[in-house]
């Protein structure tokens, strides 16, 4: 009995002495543990508002835009691009934008939005259209090579089917019909069943040409 007594005060003691050592770190830990829940919980709510905000934006440019009020849309989408970087909101209006200029005919400053919007997502899908939609654009000024390079910085199975069917387009513009063929090939069977009859036309227009000039 007297030994049970002593080591239940034997084991109180070293409790005690455990907490007194021991106590200001357990009490600090759970504070820091606390805080850390605090701030995650804080930072969660914060990135949440700031999408809300940069797509409550995105939508008056869609608005803007819609309406026919494109300095108002552009002037939206500086502050999207300002404020909202970070934002995947900024990559579609600034893709957008890019669109708008196209339609004016003004395509070095749709290259420029474009390249803006390539070099602001870490999305590999959107990175890619963003290449793909450059090419687009480098083939309507006559700018073959570099548009070759656009579709050579994607992904192999990124967008296949068009962008191997761009390939085609642009490999008809540098005269390699070969390569060309080969593309549109490879963009038919991509596609499947949804392939275009327009595929297949380039195919055969390209068929009718290597006869002729044989």
């Amino acid at each position: 009995m007297a030994f049970e007594a002593y080591d239940d005060y034997e084991q109180s003691e070293r409790v005690q002495q455990w907490l007194r050592q021991n106590g200001l770190s357990i009490v600090v830990g759970i504070a820091i543990g606390l805080v850390g829940i605090f701030g995650w919980q804080q930072w969660n709510k914060h990135k949440a508002e700031h999408q809300a905000e940069a797509s409550n934006l995105y939508q008056q440019i869609q608005v803007a835009a819609a309406s026919g009020k494109t300095d108002s849309a552009d002037q939206l989408t500086e502050q999207l691009l300002k404020d909202y970087t970070d934002s995947t909101y900024a990559f579609f209006a600034v893709s957008d934008r890019a669109e708008r200029q196209v339609q004016a005919k003004q395509l070095d400053k749709a290259i420029e939005s474009l390249g803006w919007a390539e070099g602001h997502t870490s999305d590999a899908n959107l990175k890619a259209l963003a290449q793909m939609r450059t090419a687009r654009v480098l083939l309507a000024q006559g700018k073959g090579t570099d548009a070759l390079a656009a579709l050579d910085r994607m992904p192999a199975k990124a967008y296949e089917g068009v962008a191997q069917e761009l390939r085609g387009d642009v490999l008809v513009k540098l005269g390699r019909p070969d390569d060309a063929r080969k593309a549109y090939v490879a963009a038919k069977a991509a596609m499947g069943e949804n392939a275009p009859q327009s595929v297949q036309m380039k195919i055969d227009d390209l068929a009718v040409a290597g006869k002729q000039g044989a």
